[in-house]
């Protein structure tokens, strides 16, 4: 994948505002994302991704 100017690599982090995470459904699985690169588990339940995701951020 190219990278733009001023972007990181996944799994390269420049501070806690870096980690900024959405929820991906596909099929009957919710799958939460974060542009540092980092992917949880396939959930059936979007609260479970979406704690996946708390919790990767620390809130």
């Amino acid at each position: 994948m190219a990278q733009q100017d001023g972007s990181t690599a996944p799994g390269e982090h420049r501070g806690p505002d870096d980690h900024r995470t959405t929820t991906v459904e596909k099929g009957p699985f919710c799958t939460a994302h974060c542009t540092c690169g980092w992917r949880g588990p396939a959930r059936r339940a979007r609260s479970l991704a979406r704690a996946d995701a708390a919790s990767h951020t620390g809130s």
